[in-house]
């Protein structure tokens, strides 16, 4: 067995690695880039090596400088994880011409699949059905928009290269052809440096099944079942099931058996994934699924399949590295219960899914689901890296219970101040098509709004967060010991918002409060008094700065540059949200600026007015 081993990655999948690693007794070694020095894989493993610069491409792909430090520490064998390195055939035969061990399938397994075209071209000679299309070596340009008309539109036209979305365009009409095709050629050239393409028959109801495969090297080969990650948004995975919904036994065996093909066609020593796309017109029917490509690699949804099938494929990896045969047969092999994974995501729904990048103050989940982490509170999301902050996993006896308890741990997350794409889950997960399993891989699509969060909490939540805060000047015709209703001035996002307050039968109110962190549905806010924030901002005038203490309208302005003013004296007013707001002089002396005008829209914390001491010359 491996004693030391090096995970040449970062993120939850380092640490995912480490921890199967450590319970089998395995030293481990992390590598990181400058920036992820105090990351949390480094705190994890048993030791770690810099290997440069925060950009991937100075660190994380810098093949000669990980397997230096795999020399340097010791580390018998080395583990690329996903993404970086794990899919290239010239680093994993650097790593064994070193004489270290590459846990991952042999160097010509990896070329073998890493074309499209040559890849589908070996499945077809191997019997495996394939997506009717082209794969031929003639690039150009009318022969394509030729074999596009033959095919039938729509097609797909798909980089060889290609991954992860990139190079692929959907074209529904041959006056479209050209355009595309010069498209997806240059995005192709600049993402992989290969600007060659197939052209692929488009399936206008599409589902993405995929089975895990594993090779040993004695000619051992099993698969664990299939995966649906039909649930997609611009072809990136969402939602993540095993097994997939409405799967026949009959249609499972031909499918997987069809996948050890695969795997059997290039020798495949390891964990894999083939990648099937399926027309479910009328269901998942053996007939309408076609190979797609195989992934060479540990994929991000491993989970799932671990879930149902009580399997630690990290531990498999690093066994059949070591030269042992497959644990298990297939006949040894069963699917328990349903299990659901989500990537939660810092990134903004409402800015087009924007990442949102920096420190998370506050991050939290229950434990009723699994966790696959990179990072903890406290710690960073980066601009360099992929902005995951983990995989959330359930696993229950029905699909619905796997579903019911995904939704409600993503419902309960909190994560603060970042924003992330948890309420865009929550509302994927319920809605009537996925929770019925009837979706595709454009459901999201087709939802749009529909799966959007809502900007802010309800009514009911800022009320209780408004009794939250209790006594700091928040409240409005409520008294402490008087009344049991009352309402409540807080803000929430840049916005004054009026609402109901209805303490619970004895509840004493506690001493203010600066804020209250407000989480539901996914998101989190942070809520403070209204009071105590206008009070921020007059307090922020103690240099003479007037600052705008939530967005609104200049609905009047009462003094102009060079007049003097006396403390107390308007200067200018502000309506928001229905209310007008007058900014006053925090002492007597002279405005030197005011940069807007009646009717003039300001954000939060613009500047409105600037006072200086002193009388007009």
């Amino acid at each position: 067995m491996i004693a030391s081993l090096l995970v040449a990655n970062r993120g939850e999948i380092a640490c995912r690695v480490m921890r199967s690693a450590r319970r089998m007794g395995i030293r481990t070694v992390a590598v990181h880039s400058d920036a992820d020095a105090g990351a949390l894989h480094v705190a994890t493993a048993d030791r770690a090596v810099a290997i440069g610069p925060a950009l991937a491409r100075d660190s994380y792909l810098r093949g000669d400088r990980i397997i230096a430090a795999a020399l340097e520490t010791g580390a018998e064998a080395i583990h690329p994880g996903y993404g970086f390195l794990s899919e290239n055939a010239e680093f994993a035969q650097a790593v064994m011409d070193a004489g270290l061990i590459w846990v991952g399938p042999d160097p010509a397994s990896i070329t073998a699949m890493g074309l499209k075209d040559a890849a589908k071209a070996r499945m077809a000679a191997a019997g495996v059905p394939v997506t009717p299309g082209y794969l031929g070596a003639d690039q150009d340009d009318g022969h394509l928009a030729g074999q596009a008309a033959m095919i039938g539109y729509p097609v797909l036209i798909k980089a060889v290269a290609g991954g992860g979305g990139k190079g692929m365009r959907l074209v529904a009409d041959p006056v479209e052809f050209a355009d595309a095709l010069a498209s997806c050629r240059r995005e192709a050239m600049a993402s992989f440096g290969n600007d060659r393409v197939l052209i692929e028959k488009f399936i206008t109801c599409p589902r993405h099944i995929e089975v895990q495969v594993f090779g040993d090297r004695l000619g051992n080969i099993v698969h664990l079942f299939e995966r649906d990650c039909s649930l997609q948004r611009r072809h990136q995975k969402v939602i993540e099931e095993a097994p997939a919904p409405g799967m026949d036994e009959v249609t499972r065996a031909i499918v997987c058996r069809a996948a050890v093909d695969a795997a059997r066609a290039v020798d495949y020593v390891g964990a894999g994934t083939v990648e099937f796309i399926a027309d479910a017109r009328e269901g998942l029917r053996a007939d309408r699924i076609w190979f797609m490509e195989m992934n060479t690699r540990l994929q991000v949804e491993h989970p799932v399949t671990e879930a149902i099938t009580g399997v630690d494929l990290v531990e498999w990896q690093l066994r059949v590295a070591s030269g042992e045969p497959l644990p298990l047969r297939q006949e040894d092999l069963s699917i328990h219960g349903w299990a659901m994974e989500a990537r939660l995501y810092a990134e903004d729904p409402a800015r087009g899914f924007l990442p949102s990048i920096g420190r998370l103050d506050a991050f939290s989940i229950g434990d009723e689901v699994r966790v696959d982490t990179g990072v903890a509170q406290g710690g960073q999301i980066r601009p360099y890296y992929d902005p995951m902050i983990a995989k959330l996993i359930a696993h229950g006896a029905t699909r619905d219970e796997a579903r019911r308890k995904l939704a409600g741990a993503l419902d309960r997350a909190v994560v603060w101040p970042l924003r992330t794409n948890a309420g865009f889950l929550v509302k994927a997960l319920n809605h009537p098509d996925f929770a019925g399993g009837h979706m595709d891989t454009g459901l999201i699509a087709r939802a749009g709004d529909a799966l959007m969060p809502d900007p802010l909490p309800d009514a009911a939540a800022l009320g209780r967060a408004a009794a939250e805060l209790g006594g700091a000047g928040a409240l409005a015709g409520f008294r402490l010991n008087g009344a049991r209703q009352g309402r409540a001035l807080v803000m929430v996002e840049g916005q004054a918002v009026e609402v109901d307050v209805a303490p619970r039968e004895g509840e004493i109110f506690r001493p203010a409060l600066a804020r209250v962190l407000l989480s539901e549905h996914g998101q989190s806010w942070e809520v403070k008094p209204y009071r105590t924030t206008v009070a921020a901002a007059a307090a922020a005038a103690g240099d003479g700065a007037i600052l705008a203490p939530m967005p609104g309208t200049i609905i009047a302005v009462h003094v102009a540059p060079g007049q003097s003013v006396i403390k107390g004296q308007k200067l200018v007013t502000l309506e928001a949200m229905k209310m007008e707001h007058g900014l006053i002089a925090p002492f007597d002396g002279v405005v030197e600026e005011m940069p807007f005008t009646q009717g003039a829209q300001v954000r939060e914390g613009m500047l409105l007015a600037r006072i200086i001491a002193g009388e007009t010359p």
